[in-house]
């Protein structure tokens, strides 16, 4: 590499793992993501969302020039076929949203089916691991949990519930007519809003597909009513295939509640065979942690001359196990590469999403083995690229075999090429919605009500759910950081998920000691009277989920409204890359979200979208989008709707810092 085409390392991350490292891989000729963001430029009409690729008639570029934008030249721009730049940032918009819900549903789809597969007894080597879970999701999906004895009714054996309830689950995907069952798990009054602009999915894939049809040439040319089916499609993921899939893993694996973890490329083992499982889909990463665990994987390493294993995630499989397990995280999306440049890892396993092609290319620089696992993500490269494929009906039997391969790999370490950097942060992690709701509540009566009390009663301004991932194209970690901390600085609480938590969790924000350092005062007391951080951990992009549920207690909790569009309350994504991203955002508007971005979407080449998506959203769901390229200047547009929400339900005045009963919250809301 030519020095002008190398990134500055200090100019790309504020993480100072991330720098040594990239110093490390620049200092041995090894290029990665952010040496590859300084080379390839961004295409400006590609990023406008202007250009069509539909038919082989184009691609039809249609740029939006200076004059068109200033207004002294009529718009009269036009692909071969007609189309206009309204028609085609819609077709693109709602394409990435359709590709951004495939992945995660189809994440769930095989969790719900590994689900059906244990409870008709054909993967044996998973279990019920939260009784109590299940029987709750039975409850939403009308599974009775108990049976009828005379005058007495006994708790139902619960593997009849789980096929009961995998059978009913599976079917939403396929599901043709009608609604989806999760949708009722919203507050009625946002439920209602779906019925009257009639957004409600019918099932899951059908309104992929749907998309995909309305989309090819010569379909659906009404922008209005192309972005209407990408927010149905949205919903399809956000309140179905994303929420089963959370809520089906936590059956499976255990429902999270606080524990603590460390996080960084410092947690990888000098002494030890280092295992690091990349992507998202826990499936597989459960088994691994179960098969280091074994006594003869145990021995294994020992033969090896290895003080045992290290298995570390990275991405959102590292979210996965760390919530439930504490295992560590070595690193998010943009330290994949990092990892492997420490000269350490035996394998980097991964299954599906955000794993990035170059990993093959980096590991032939080392020793490290790079294992594909899924049938539908396998990589072409050389010697150190291994396809093991996983099977849950003998998952453990093939994590065994991934653990032996990568111990085998231990003796071929160069000691010459190890380097891994000393920096380690600790964190508290964990916080589902019902670890939160324990949390503020108690054993006996766990309840939302603290929370909206403090709300009501000014020490807590609003809750922001801040998620999403890294982009090679803005400051490493940084993005996150900025916003998070001047938003719990103005004393609203945050939710986070994916490499946003990361960024959190490497920055010291994850910890209760936290607040008395980066919190306003109110935010700061609560955090400390309860004894929570101010940034509160939800899991991987996935458990995105968690954020509606929570907010749904929020509603039901009472005071701060009768839909989520009332609450005090906005998402952002203020460092996005994925498609997944794009769907995430969509659902949240779509069920009256105001949410922020840090990088924009492709509509910019069509000012009539950006207003439809930007204003006429909020008529229409009660959310809308937004964007703003200044962390620090996106917070403070978050907290300006926060204060215009509050002012809305009537707690903009200051008032006496006193715990509220049910009867002063109905007057509020009756107001």
């Amino acid at each position: 590499m030519s020095d002008d085409k190398r990134a500055v390392p200090e100019d790309v991350s504020c993480d100072k793992a991330t720098i040594k490292m990239l110093h490390v891989a620049q200092d041995r000729g090894e290029e990665t993501i952010f040496d590859r963001a300084v080379k390839m430029k961004q295409c400006n009409i590609g990023t406008e969302g202007i250009c069509c690729k539909v038919c082989s008639q184009g691609p039809c570029r249609l740029p939006l020039t200076k004059a068109i934008k200033e207004g002294t030249e009529p718009d009269n721009r036009k692909g071969l076929c007609g189309a206009t730049p309204e028609t085609v940032v819609a077709r693109n918009l709602i394409r990435q949203i359709a590709a951004g819900c495939a992945s995660h549903s189809d994440h769930g789809r095989g969790v719900v089916e590994t689900f059906r597969a244990m409870a008709y007894g054909e993967a044996k080597d998973y279990t019920i691991k939260d009784e109590i879970k299940l029987r709750e999701v039975a409850g939403f999906f009308g599974v009775a949990t108990t049976v009828k004895q005379g005058d007495d009714e006994t708790p139902r054996d619960k593997w009849e519930i789980a096929r009961e309830v995998a059978d009913l689950a599976l079917g939403q995907w396929g599901q043709q007519q009608g609604e989806l069952i999760y949708l009722k798990r919203a507050p009625q009054a946002t439920y209602d809003r779906w019925t009257k602009t009639g957004v409600k999915p019918r099932g899951i894939d059908r309104e992929v597909v749907e998309i995909m049809h309305r989309t090819h040439m010569g379909v659906d040319q009404d922008y209005r009513n192309l972005l209407k089916q990408g927010a149905r499609c949205s919903l399809g993921n956000g309140w179905a295939g994303s929420m089963m899939a959370t809520d089906i893993q936590d059956i499976m694996f255990g429902t999270p509640y606080p524990n603590t973890g460390t996080i960084n490329l410092g947690v990888l083992s000098h002494n030890k065979v280092n295992i690091i499982v990349h992507g998202h889909d826990p499936l597989l990463s459960e088994m691994i942690v179960a098969a280091v665990h074994t006594p003869d994987m145990i021995e294994y390493a020992k033969g090896v001359g290895a003080e045992g294993y290290l298995v570390a995630g990275m991405c959102c499989t590292a979210n996965e196990i760390l919530v439930r397990h504490g295992m560590p995280i070595a690193g998010d999306y943009l330290q994949q590469e990092l990892a492997v440049v420490t000269g350490a890892v035996e394998a980097m396993v991964v299954d599906v999403q955000c794993v990035m092609e170059n990993l093959a290319n980096i590991s032939e620089c080392y020793h490290t083995k790079f294992i594909t696992t899924m049938p539908i993500a396998k990589c072409f490269s050389g010697k150190n690229t291994v396809h093991i494929e996983f099977e849950e009906h003998h998952a453990l039997d093939v994590a065994k075999k991934i653990v032996k391969e990568a111990a085998d790999n231990f003796k071929n370490r160069d000691q010459s090429k190890v380097c891994i950097p000393s920096e380690t942060n600790r964190m508290v992690v964990g916080f589902s919605t019902e670890a939160i709701k324990y949390h503020l509540g108690g054993t006996f009566r766990g309840s939302f009500v603290p929370l909206n009390d403090n709300i009501i009663n000014g020490r807590i301004r609003g809750i922001c759910g801040v998620v999403g991932c890294n982009n090679a194209r803005a400051e490493h970690d940084e993005v996150h950081l900025a916003l998070i901390k001047e938003l719990i600085r103005n004393d609203v609480i945050v939710l986070t998920t994916g490499c946003s938590a990361m960024a959190c969790g490497k920055a010291g924000l994850l910890t209760p000691e936290a607040a008395a350092v980066y919190a306003g005062p109110g935010l700061a007391e609560v955090c400390e009277t309860v004894g929570i951080p101010p940034v509160l951990h939800m899991g991987s992009c996935l458990d995105n989920s968690r954020i509606l549920t929570a907010a749904t207690e929020v509603v039901k909790a009472g005071g701060l409204g009768k839909e989520l569009a009332d609450l005090p309350a906005a998402g952002a994504a203020p460092g996005w890359m994925s498609e997944k991203a794009v769907g995430i955002g969509q659902y949240f508007v779509t069920s009256g979200v105001y949410v922020m971005l840090g990088i924009p979407l492709a509509i910019y080449g069509s000012p009539v979208v950006v207003k439809h998506l930007e204003e006429d959203m909020e008529e229409l769901y009660g959310g809308r989008w937004d964007y703003d390229p200044d962390p620090v200047s996106g917070a403070r547009k978050i907290l300006a709707h926060i204060d215009a929400k509050r002012k809305a339900l009537g707690i903009d005045q200051a008032r006496e810092r006193v715990l509220m009963d049910m009867a002063d919250r109905q007057k509020i809301e009756a107001a």
